[in-house]
């Protein structure tokens, strides 16, 4: 059945391409040159889209084994996803509240065994989960200088030393703490005595509203990591030392939200004086060596994939939205034969490692998780890894020299990047691989200490959500704050 599927798909894709070049050639010989142009533009669109279907789904089933049916996305030999259908509609056990604007999803019981409280921590946001723990918790906001509207959350210790964490790529606050106590950096920090902040940015579930623009409009979705670290950092820096009254704090920011810091300091130098101690989990800058296929896609797909999405007005790239919590959480219950599945898709794009995954909390992650991001966003990640440079978003040559005044987008200037740092990196991870955060490394002026995870299949989300992540990494990061902040290091 698959050899019959693939026929089948390559026949359409060849009728497809026989229409192209046929509707081409009419639209050459019959049409003058303005309506020439209008139906080449079509024409490019209609490419794109074969591109698109190139990448194949497989719905193939055996008729001689019990095994479900699968959907698959693939390119070449690359399985992106393999999603067995469940076997019934997606809406038979849920209920959709109407009389909420948000229209929130809720999950009706079901037959399984599922811990009640991970259902509800998968619900609830993130000053919620931290009340339910019994921390003190605040919500602040800050506005940007071009207008965002930063949620910021944090467990309260009034005159203490601030600590900043700043979450990654499709992340919100909610990383630092879904683990729950003893296992939440954010949790750890508190009970060690810091005041512990937690910024989102410009985009995410917690920071979608703008003084101007609402997230229906487009040029809300204008962003991309650059902004983030020349705006919502700066804000939020500003915004938490004017409001505890202290000259500097700690950041510790993963994945994504270490790119931003380059960023920051490197629009914004004198940002390192305001820093004791800059600790990065899964430093993120150069991404040429990335396993990721997802960044591998990107990259590969850049220009048709950018217009595609142009194209079917996605200017967020997997929003946060009820259907997707709802979809997590039909196929992600413990006991369920699919939760193997869950865990290869939700770790698809940083690398998987499972013996470090928590699957019984795989709810919760999927709950809070991907909490939203832009387009222009991901397409950069795919510039980076294609270009193997750490660099501004590249708008193609015309509009680079339009913008930058140069054909090409400026490097960003690492050297700028002055206060201590640490690099905490792993063998495993599909992001920031060992190669690439070794030439980050080279390029920062003043590392402190560049340290490999002790377990060799560590990966890029174990750093946050990883079950050893306190034995194998927050307590190296605890000791190194209070090195600093003792001036022995």
């Amino acid at each position: 059945m698959r050899g019959n599927y693939t026929n089948n798909c390559r026949s359409k894709i060849t009728f497809l391409k026989r229409c192209i070049s046929d509707w081409t050639d009419i639209a050459t010989k019959n049409f003058p040159i303005d309506r020439r142009a209008i139906y080449n533009m079509l024409r490019l669109k209609f490419l794109i889209i074969y591109t698109f279907f190139v990448l194949t789904i497989d719905t193939s089933s055996s008729s001689t084994t019990d095994r479900p049916a699968t959907w698959s996305f693939s390119f070449g030999d690359l399985s992106l996803f393999n999603i067995p259908k469940l076997g019934r509609s997606i809406l038979e056990n849920v209920r959709v509240v109407t009389e909420n604007p948000i229209n929130i999803v809720d999950i009706l019981p079901r037959v399984r065994d599922v811990d009640p409280g991970v259902l509800v921590d998968s619900h609830l946001k993130t000053p919620a989960l931290i009340k339910k723990y019994g921390y003190p918790v605040e919500v602040h906001h800050t506005i940007t200088d071009d207008g965002y509207i930063l949620e910021l959350h944090r467990i309260v210790r009034d005159g203490a030393t601030p600590v900043l964490l700043m979450h990654g790529l499709l992340d919100s606050s909610a990383t630092w703490v879904m683990m729950g106590p003893n296992k939440g950096l954010a949790y750890l920090l508190y009970d060690e005595g810091y005041d512990v902040w937690m910024p989102n940015v410009r985009g995410n579930t917690y920071s979608r509203n703008h003084t101007k623009y609402t997230t229906k409009d487009g040029r809300f979705w204008d962003f991309t990591f650059h902004e983030m670290g020349k705006y919502d950092l700066p804000a939020s820096i500003d915004y938490i030392l004017v409001h505890t009254g202290c000259e500097k704090l700690h950041y510790i920011g993963h994945s994504q939200g270490s790119m931003t810091f380059w960023i920051m300091c490197s629009e914004h130098p004198e940002y390192s004086e305001k820093i004791i101690l800059m600790q990065a989990l899964a430093p993120v800058a150069y991404v040429k060596h990335s396993k990721s296929p997802v960044v591998q896609f990107l990259a590969f797909f850049q220009d048709p994939i950018g217009m595609l999405l142009k194209l079917i007005g996605a200017h967020e790239f997997l929003p946060n939205n009820e259907f997707m919590t709802m979809f997590s959480q039909l196929i992600c219950d413990e006991d369920t034969f699919t939760l193997d599945i869950c865990s290869d898709v939700i770790f698809l794009i940083s690398g998987f490692d499972r013996a470090q995954a928590n699957e019984t909390m795989l709810p919760v992650v999927l709950g809070h998780s991907p909490a939203g991001a832009s387009t222009k966003q991901m397409q950069h990640f795919g510039q980076l890894k294609r270009s193997g440079h750490f660099r501004q978003y590249d708008y193609g040559w015309l509009r680079n020299y339009w913008t930058y005044n140069s054909v090409s987008p400026p490097e960003y200037h690492l050297e700028n990047t002055r206060n201590k740092v640490a690099l905490h990196y792993s063998q495993n991870d599909w992001l920031a691989t060992p190669v690439d955060v070794e030439q980050l490394h080279l390029k920062l002026p003043n590392v402190v200490g560049k340290f490999l995870v002790g377990y060799p299949h560590f990966n890029h989300l174990d750093f946050v959500w990883g079950v050893d992540a306190h034995d194998l990494l927050y307590i190296r990061v605890l000791r190194l704050m209070r090195l600093v902040e003792r001036g022995e290091l």
